[in-house]
């Protein structure tokens, strides 16, 4: 485990393996419950936070140091999770821009004045750290979902314990070494690794702990969120994202929309296109667009910079792609691309006239997978697009902008994208869902927030 600075020796070890050779990458520890309990003890006593201008240079110099070793990060997060090369380069500028943005809004944290009416007395409240955070990250994005967690909690003044997925924890170390290397005092950041049987409860339940950042599947978040009970909780816990395209929609642009939303990261991406509503006015010019957008996309190596596509997490996860995917042609959908796999490697699959009460498309399926599910009108898209558990993202493809803004109130969703997937994100703005979705908000300076408490002094003022 990582404490105090540096690794600390292990006595038992899981191996990390390349997912497309099966070379052994590294290995890291099998923590225990008592491993982390010595982890967030090393870190709870340090109430004291830094000053703002500290954490803000901190997350500046580190964004500093990742840019200048993005093809290290880029190769070992592609290792690792089997995530394309292209998109794990483009991973790491992502998490440059958000260290970047953090680094801005600490120094940007504000508390108010209030005088209170009806009395002779001023208040002024002021943000604190909320305390230790636990930080559980899952293993798509083996770089950027701890950046999104370990920056907000720093800019915010908080320790952090984080506990990376089991499968990809290499990035996660390393950044945490980044971190301390850019001037993050050491007894800041611990890093737990191992079976999250044992260390997801032992860290989100410990006492010390006050609160947890949990982004994975929902059966996990709730297991997650019953362990944290009477702590505070911001849950990310995926979607089934649709992309709605409408009879005024540009299709060229609207089936590129749906290839690479469907697609990246081999479609095991949250905010990721799950479900494409397309009205039937123009599925029938849509869905060969679509087809054609798909089949140009490369599957294969994922160390290759040409590949668009590499293999799903496991060959349980691909398997399970596929079951969905045939149930569905089972219960009426016509299979146009794809549908096969090659262990956990699965090409670009494209479904039509998908039942809107199909698993494949009820439930989120992590792989990549566009099933177009056919509506009469946007009534219908809408009903179609609210009908699951999830509620994250959403797209929505017309030109008619009144249309937009009554189909945008009726979504049960965190957010809608007008002429983009619900695959848009940028480090400014707020990230999160409702629903089954999730609790609270990511983006940079709303997970601080999330991060901070607010504590009122009242003083006497006039009178």
């Amino acid at each position: 485990m990582f404490v105090d600075g540096v690794l600390k020796a292990a006595g038992d070890l899981r191996p990390v393996h390349d997912r497309w050779t099966g070379a052994v990458l590294g290995s890291v520890a099998l923590d225990s419950a008592a491993d982390v309990d010595h982890a967030v003890r090393s870190v709870a006593g340090r109430r004291r936070t830094l000053p703002a201008e500290q954490r803000s240079r901190i997350l500046g110099r580190c964004a500093e140091l990742l840019r200048e070793r993005s093809d290290e990060f880029a190769a070992r997060s592609t290792a690792e999770s089997g995530v394309c090369r292209r998109e794990t380069t483009r991973e790491v500028a992502r998490a440059c821009a958000n260290l970047e943005v953090a680094a801005a809004e600490a120094v940007r944290l504000r508390g108010e004045t209030i005088p209170v009416p009806g009395a002779a007395r001023l208040a002024v409240t002021v943000p604190e750290p909320v305390g230790v955070v636990a930080a559980i990250t899952p293993f798509n994005r083996p770089l950027n979902q701890v950046v999104v967690k370990l920056a907000p909690a720093i800019a915010a003044g908080c320790a952090v314990v984080l506990k990376p997925s089991e499968r990809t924890p290499l990035t996660a170390l390393a950044f945490a070494e980044l971190l301390l290397a850019a001037g993050l005092p050491a007894e800041l950041l611990a890093v737990v690794t191992g079976d999250p049987r044992t260390v997801g409860p032992a860290l989100a339940g410990h006492p010390l702990v006050d609160m947890v950042t949990f982004t994975g599947s929902v059966p996990a978040g709730r297991a997650v969120a019953a362990a944290a009970a009477g702590r505070k909780l911001l849950l990310e816990l995926g979607g089934n994202d649709p992309l709605i395209v409408l009879d005024d929609a540009d299709l060229d642009r609207a089936a590129t929309l749906a290839a690479d939303g469907a697609f990246a990261t081999s479609g095991q991406s949250c905010r990721g296109i799950k479900r494409v509503i397309v009205t039937e006015a123009v599925a029938d010019e849509f869905v060969p667009r679509l087809v054609a957008a798909a089949a140009a996309k490369r599957c294969g190596d994922p160390h290759d910079p040409a590949t668009d596509l590499g293999p799903l997490i496991d060959e349980a996860a691909a398997a399970g792609v596929l079951d969905r995917v045939h149930a569905a042609v089972a219960a009426g959908a016509d299979l146009l691309l794809g549908g096969t796999r090659k262990e956990a490697l699965v090409p670009p699959t494209v479904l039509d006239r998908v039942p809107a009460d199909a698993v494949l498309v009820r439930e989120e399926t992590f792989g990549p997978v566009a099933p177009v599910i056919r509506v009469r009108d946007a009534d219908e898209a809408v009903a179609v697009a609210n009908s699951t558990a999830y509620g994250l993202q959403a797209g929505v493809l017309t030109g008619d902008s009144d249309l937009f803004w009554r189909i945008a109130a009726r979504l049960r969703v965190g957010a809608v994208n007008l002429g983009e997937g619900p695959q848009y994100d940028s480090p400014h703005i707020p990230f999160g869902g409702v629903k089954a979705s999730g609790y609270g908000r990511e983006g940079m300076r709303y997970a601080i927030h999330e991060m901070s408490v607010t504590k009122t002094m009242t003083v006497p003022y006039g009178g």
